[in-house]
């Protein structure tokens, strides 16, 4: 096959990549096309060099030029020297390199407007010629202008890439990109391949990096803050650490409300004086109106922290084609960030510290304890829900909390499960009415309180509404941590701070109560 049927061979093969995107719905290019599109370019290229060493050589051959085609010999003389006029090798060069940015921008401008460009890269038309024909037909048959605002096609790319890799490593990614399911098998190394050509580099040479060599080189990619290897790294993380984040099995968020805070600062808590402002007064005829204000002295208060870690790709890592540090280990801190808070929050209830008004969380004056521990049972529960039910505000007035959660160690659920669904009296011999049959209380059973009393006694706890109790505070609200890709001096590889800024804070002690309980029978008794 000579150079120019190997150049023809290739295009034709482009426009056959181009032909069946636009076939799909005008779609984008997938990763595979797209480098079987660079191949076929890499062989016109090297088709164009061998025609020019091919132009070379007759050049040597006949001095300073060649000639443009074979003489007849029945032209007259002064059709031979027309037909045997030399061209310069540099404009036969030139005249080829337009050749192929006609045909490019053809190309993209045909799959705009769903037209096919063969015609017009065949019979030598200009962009501008095409332009105007394609706008002439749109009037003729009065097909208005599709405008379409289309992703950027970088962006496309990372997306599809990210999305690969979440599939590849086994996790649900719910709407994958178009394309991801054929980039599942690409490894780390052939991504960034792929990332560095479409930053400009040579493919060949990329393709004889060793991958020790690819890492350092996209490691320099770090630094640039529009380099697509780290975006795809950084985007991939994030997805990540939400579903790992989100899929934690931790129980504080029924035990607990939710709020946010715009800074670091520590914030006085005044919802924790609404409602408390006493009996509206009356108003004798024309009488005045005494002024009132809520009593604001030991008002809670509530302040945020940053909890943090930093993990790494290593060169082993990326070597090795393991995408773990990608997926799990991301997902690892941030599981742990969302086990801190629960342990935090349980840590609150257990070991009952001194709150906003200098008291113990739990204590007589809070009237939120029970006096004598023990594991819940039907009289024990009826006791609480009755001391919550007496709970009063500031001014000595009668409030209404509504039990709706009892949060105990593992080991009670099964008995809690049978006084709350059983008809009659557990151990009654009268098949007495059960008060507790069916009513809307969840249970919820933490091991973090199990690991807090080791061998020792393990209390257990109720909830209600009508009071603010125990809080989870945000940074703006953000509930899952942050990533931050970071370029530490002297350190080979990728490098990700990870972090989440949260606070804890008691609002309320009304609307819990505290059985101090038992020691928690061991399996084997």
């Amino acid at each position: 096959m000579t150079p120019k049927q190997k150049r023809e061979a290739a295009m034709l093969k482009q426009q056959n990549i181009v032909n069946a995107a636009k076939a799909e719905g005008n779609r984008a290019l997938t990763a595979e096309e797209q480098a079987e599109f660079n191949r076929c370019q890499l062989e016109i290229e090297q088709a164009d060099a061998e025609m020019k060493a091919e132009e070379r050589e007759l050049i040597g051959r006949s001095g300073e030029t060649t000639p443009t085609q074979v003489v007849n010999p029945q032209f007259n003389s002064s059709q031979m020297a027309e037909q045997t006029t030399p061209v310069p090798a540099e404009e036969q060069r030139n005249a080829a390199e337009e050749e192929r940015n006609r045909a490019t921008e053809i190309i993209a401008l045909c799959r705009d407007f769903d037209v096919d460009p063969a015609e017009y890269i065949q019979n030598g038309s200009s962009l501008d010629q095409v332009r105007s024909t394609i706008l002439a037909d749109m009037r003729q048959t009065g097909t208005p202008v599709r405008v379409q605002v289309t992703r950027d096609e970088a962006d496309t790319f990372k997306q599809r890439t990210t999305d690969a890799l979440m599939l590849r490593a086994g996790m649900s990614v719910e709407h994958p990109v178009d394309g991801a399911n054929q980039l599942r098998s690409m490894s780390l190394r052939d991504i960034g391949i792929e990332c560095l050509s479409r930053e400009g580099y040579d493919t060949m040479s990329l393709l004889r990096m060793q991958p020790d060599e690819m890492y350092v080189e996209l490691c320099r990619q770090s630094y640039n803050p529009s380099a697509v290897f780290p975006a795809i790294l950084d985007n991939t993380i994030r997805k990540s650490i939400v579903e790992l984040y989100n899929s934690v099995p931790t129980t504080f968020e029924a035990i607990t409300t939710k709020g946010t805070l715009k800074d670091f600062k520590q914030t006085a808590d005044y919802e924790y004086v609404i409602g408390g402002v006493g009996d509206f007064l009356m108003v004798p005829e024309n009488g005045e109106i005494k002024p009132d204000k809520p009593k604001t002295e030991l008002l809670p208060q509530r302040k945020l922290d940053t909890y943090g870690k930093q993990f790494s790709m290593t060169r082993q890592a990326f070597i090795n084609d393991d995408i773990g540090f990608l997926t799990k280990v991301p997902g690892l801190y941030a599981s742990a960030a969302k086990k801190t808070i629960n342990k935090q929050v349980y840590s609150v209830l257990f070991q009952n510290p001194k709150i906003f008004d200098g008291l113990a969380f739990f204590c007589d004056k809070h009237k939120n304890i029970m006096k004598k521990g023990s594991k819940p049972s039907q009289a024990s529960i009826q006791a609480m829900i009755t001391k919550m039910g007496k709970q009063t505000d500031h001014f000595g007035e009668a409030i209404y909390i509504a039990p709706h959660t009892i949060a105990v160690p593992v080991g009670y659920e099964f008995d809690l499960s049978v006084i709350f669904h059983s008809a009659q009296v557990v151990g009654s011999n009268n098949n007495d009415f059960n008060p507790l049959h069916n009513r809307p209380m969840k249970t919820v059973q933490d091991p973090v309180l199990n690991t807090l009393a080791g061998d020792g006694v393990c209390p257990w706890f109720m909830f209600g509404s009508g009071a603010a109790g125990i809080q989870v505070d945000y940074l703006n609200g953000q509930e899952t941590p942050t990533i931050r890709r970071m370029e530490v001096p002297g350190t080979l590889g990728f490098v990700w701070d990870i972090y989440l800024d949260w606070g804890i804070a008691v609002r309320d002690f009304r609307s819990i109560a505290m059985n101090p309980g038992v020691q928690i029978p061991s399996e084997e008794e």
